[in-house]
C-alpha cells in the first residue's frame, strides 16, 4: 500500500465512515429523503440555464451510480464502469432534472431502506473507484454529501 493510498484511506475514515458509523443506515434513509426535499427547494429557485441543467445531470448521475454500487450489497454483481453512462440524457429541461432528481432520491432512500432490512449490507463493503472500498453507511454519507456540495454550484 502507498502512502497515497493510505492517506486516501485515512482521509476516508476521518471524513466518511466514522461520522456514518454515527447512524444506523434506517436514519441515513431518513436523512436523505430530508435533505432530498431541501434540495428539491433549492432548485426549484433556480433558472433554466446550460450550466444548471450540466451540474443537475452530474449530481443525478452520480448518485445512480452509487445505488449501482449499493445494491452490490444486496446480492448484485459488481459493475467496474463511471457515472457518465448513468447521467439523464442532455436534451431535459430543468424542471424534467428536478423530476428526475426527485424520483433518483427516492430510490436512494428505498435502496437504503432495503440494505438496512438485509443482515449482508451491514456489513457489505463495495469499492468506490477513487475512494476505495466504502460502507453502506459511507455510500449514503458520500451521496448526502456529493448532492448537497455540488447543489451549491447551483444559481
Amino acid at each position: 500500500m502507498t502512502i497515497s493510498d493510505r492517506f486516501r484511506d485515512v482521509v476516508v475514515r476521518l471524513i466518511l465512515e466514522r461520522p456514518a458509523a454515527r447512524q444506523s443506515i434506517s436514519a441515513w434513509a431518513d436523512a436523505l429523503a430530508a435533505s432530498g426535499a431541501k434540495l428539491k427547494a433549492r432548485m426549484a429557485a433556480i433558472a433554466d440555464t446550460p450550466a444548471n441543467r450540466r451540474q443537475l445531470r452530474h449530481i443525478i448521475g452520480l448518485e445512480r451510480w452509487g445505488q449501482r454500487r449499493m445494491r452490490v450489497a444486496l446480492g448484485e454483481p459488481f459493475i467496474n464502469d463511471e457515472m457518465d453512462g448513468y447521467q439523464p440524457p442532455v436534451d431535459l429541461n430543468l424542471a424534467e432534472l428536478i423530476d428526475v432528481f426527485l424520483n433518483t432520491r427516492d430510490e436512494t432512500v428505498q435502496i437504503a431502506r432495503q440494505c438496512a432490512a438485509d443482515p449482508r449490507a451491514e456489513t457489505a463493503l463495495v469499492r468506490h473507484n477513487q475512494l476505495g472500498p466504502l460502507s453502506i453507511r459511507g455510500w449514503l454519507r458520500y451521496l448526502d454529501m456529493h448532492a448537497s456540495l455540488e447543489a451549491r454550484r447551483l444559481r
